[in-house]
């Protein structure tokens, strides 16, 4: 069954890679890395305690210095004093935690989750400050909604990326806020209305949407998921990159195979025990100044990198 679902992934990846690199000639290569869930709370906490939160990260290191940005869901928030609120699961790291994230290669933290929240507002500005400290761009963040549906910008060279992040159902216990620290709670659909003006725009800035969103456990995208995914692309998304259900979800291609969909990338560091929650999926995207006469100032591939954690610990799969 493993086997078989490894395969799978790297079938859809080369196919992905083949079909988006066709045509590229040259330019420097722009590389980003996207993982699921990093929990630094619970089971994870005595490892850290231990030995730091770069020993988390070994098993993936070359990954992380290949890439240009890493960008994780950050699923607790950094809060030295705590404000929990009232929910069944509630998690916190503490903030020097966040440089050990920098060292480790992570360039970028996305908080639009179910979890970040979890020590209330106080948790949420915390969570920001230790990550900017540290030299990790919080996203999907900010005290009005335009700041937390405002894209991330990653630079390199001619090419800019624009990064949207948002977590699409109720957050428990919880009343969004447009004046006070919170994450971004559109609907994909919201979203994708938000997208289609920037991408109006920015007609050459590269679109990757990072959604929270599907059912926990389920191994199959919901068909709301779907319809949201097709919403995004149909705005002007280049990719769409998914977490929330601690599995793996299907890996679909949109208009003519060229636009990725990773429908959930499943855990990243995280104690989960049952082995779906131990797969996961690393989505690796790299750009190139296109040279193929297309009109497209970027050509995009993609690749699914398969990913087994042992102990709470992320480890390249070999294939």
């Amino acid at each position: 069954m493993l086997s078989s679902f490894i395969k799978r992934f790297f079938i859809l990846s080369v196919s992905l890679l083949f079909l988006a690199c066709a045509g590229e000639k040259g330019g420097d290569a722009f590389t980003l890395l996207l993982t699921g869930d990093v929990l630094l709370d619970r089971g994870v906490r005595p490892i850290v305690e231990a030995k730091g939160v770069e020993y988390l990260f070994e098993g993936v290191a070359d990954d992380f210095a290949r890439a240009d940005a890493v960008v994780i869901n950050l699923e607790c928030p950094f809060a030295d004093t705590l404000a929990p609120i009232g929910k069944q699961y509630i998690f916190h790291a503490d903030t020097r935690w966040a440089a050990g994230l920098r060292a480790a290669g992570v360039t970028h933290a996305c908080m639009a989750n179910n979890h970040t929240n979890d020590q209330s507002r106080r948790g949420l500005r915390s969570t920001a400050q230790a990550l900017e400290a540290a030299g990790i761009v919080p996203v999907g963040y900010g005290t009005s909604l335009a700041q937390q549906a405002q894209p991330t910008l990653i630079r390199k060279g001619d090419i800019t990326v624009a990064l949207f992040n948002s977590v699409t159902f109720p957050l428990e216990n919880w009343v969004p806020s447009d004046s006070l620290p919170d994450v971004c709670q559109l609907s994909a659909e919201a979203l994708a209305a938000r997208i289609r003006s920037y991408k109006t725009a920015h007609p050459n800035h590269v679109v990757i949407a990072v959604l929270h969103w599907g059912m926990e456990f389920q191994q199959t995208p919901s068909m709301r998921q779907r319809l949201g995914a097709a919403a995004l692309v149909s705005a002007g998304c280049d990719a769409v990159v998914g977490h929330h259900p601690h599995v793996v979800q299907s890996l679909e291609t949109f208009s003519n195979d060229s636009i990725p969909v990773f429908y959930s990338l499943g855990n990243f560091v995280f104690d989960q025990t049952p082995p779906q929650t131990r797969q996961a999926l690393m989505a690796e995207i790299t750009l190139r100044p296109a040279e193929d006469g297309s009109g497209h100032p970027v050509s995009l591939s993609a690749r699914a990198i398969p990913v087994n954690l042992r102990h709470c610990r992320p480890r390249h799969t070999p294939r």
